[in-house]
């Protein structure tokens, strides 16, 4: 609808134009500046008009650059596919670029003939992406969430059609796109474009819906899967994004639950009626009770267990007694060692004593025969006469006296 008004606009300003203006030298653009989608054609409508009415020789469409100007088109010269002159050689100068980039993005300007004493006049090509605004891109199953296809080049009035794509399928027409009571099948990439129009396409919005554990349910791993030792394994198996946090396994046996493992997979040690619970941050679930009857390997395995639990306690037991035996007869050795090491040092130590006794009375004797002052004196015999003493002799106290008898 956009086109078609500009369309009618253009057309009735080239008639205006070559009735008021046809005595003066002028080129313009009617749309100073022009926003296009990446990848959408672009049409730069440009009206020119020759005074006297001249004959157009040669004219050229230009794009500005900062450092110097490029031709994109030129009569007489050369033909591109991307960029197509539209116009013709009275009136209209208009210019159609095919899937433009970011890199057309600039200032353009036409001329004809030189334009000698003609204005050259330029517009504005902006070039942009469409984006998509997600509130969220994580979000619980059941959660309600919009999707916006967004172009800074449409106005309020949204006057662009746009298509939706999921996946790379399309799904749905329109600015907007609604997804309510959201489940795990509505998570996926997500892209929109112009409608009609392709090479618009914009940028991929992930859209990630969570849920809580479902269908958990408890599967059997044979012994033909696992090896030939007749074991079997049980493994819990739930759908749940994200995925399951904890695991348990119960066991019904006589009315009574019991808690028999917290991984994914369990090892029975017998038959009975098991059952699982996953849990994640969104909820838990648990699987409906399994029957698994008994293996003969099971009953086979129990009776080595318990032939090889009694070995076990008879060994222990008679190892114990005879490491207490043991123990109480080298207990008494050394008793016995002890006591006789005792009175082998008492009599030692009564010899030493002894020995010692008669030590010191022989060093006591050698020590007064050491002492003892030997006096010899002579003795004179002389009949009938009496020796006088003298007085001082008996004075002196170091003289020493005997008695001799004869007999």
């Amino acid at each position: 609808m956009l086109a078609e008004s500009r369309q009618l606009m253009w057309t009735l300003l080239l008639l205006f134009a070559g009735d008021v203006f046809s005595s003066k030298c002028f080129v313009d653009y009617p749309q100073q500046t022009i926003c296009a989608v990446r990848g959408s054609p672009v049409v730069f409508f440009c009206i020119f008009n020759i005074i006297e009415k001249q004959e157009v020789k040669r004219f050229m469409w230009a794009y500005v650059k900062p450092s110097k100007g490029r031709f994109l088109l030129t009569y007489p010269g050369n033909v591109s596919e991307r960029f197509e002159y539209t116009g013709d050689k009275v009136h209209n100068c208009s210019l159609k670029i095919h899937e433009v980039s970011h890199y057309d993005a600039g200032k353009y300007f036409f001329r004809y003939n030189a334009n000698k004493g003609c204005p050259a006049k330029r517009l504005v090509l902006k070039v942009i992406d469409l984006n998509i605004s997600v509130p969220k891109e994580t979000m619980k199953e059941g959660d309600s969430v919009n999707l916006t296809c967004k172009n800074r080049c449409d106005g309020e009035e949204g006057s662009y059609g746009y298509s939706w794509f999921k996946d790379g399928e399309a799904i749905n027409e329109g600015p907007v796109l609604h997804l309510t009571n959201v489940s795990s099948k509505h998570s996926g990439n997500y892209t929109c474009s112009l409608k009609s129009t392709n090479g618009t396409t914009s940028g991929v919005a992930h859209v990630d819906v969570e849920y809580g554990p479902k269908n958990t349910s408890v599967l059997v791993r044979s012994s033909s899967e696992t090896g030939a030792d007749g074991s079997i394994v049980l493994i819990c198996c739930s759908d749940a994004h994200p995925p399951v946090e904890n695991y348990s396994w119960f066991k019904i046996a006589d009315g009574w639950i019991q808690k028999v493992g917290h991984q994914a997979e369990l090892l029975p040690v017998d038959g009975g009626q098991y059952s699982c619970s996953v849990s994640n941050k969104h909820g838990s679930q648990n699987s409906t009770v399994f029957t698994l009857k008994k293996n003969p390997y099971w009953t086979f395995m129990k009776d080595m267990l318990v032939i090889i639990s009694v070995s076990v306690v008879l060994l222990l037991v008679v190892t114990s007694v005879i490491a207490v035996c043991r123990l109480t007869k080298n207990k008494i050795r050394a008793e016995t060692e002890h006591l006789e090491e005792m009175q082998r040092t008492d009599g030692a130590n009564r010899l030493r004593t002894e020995d010692s006794h008669q030590s010191q009375a022989v060093n006591d004797l050698k020590v007064e025969e050491a002492t003892t002052e030997i006096i010899y004196a002579t003795i004179e015999f002389q009949k009938g006469r009496k020796r006088a003493m003298k007085r001082e002799d008996y004075e002196n106290e170091t003289v020493i006296y005997s008695t001799v008898r004869r007999h």
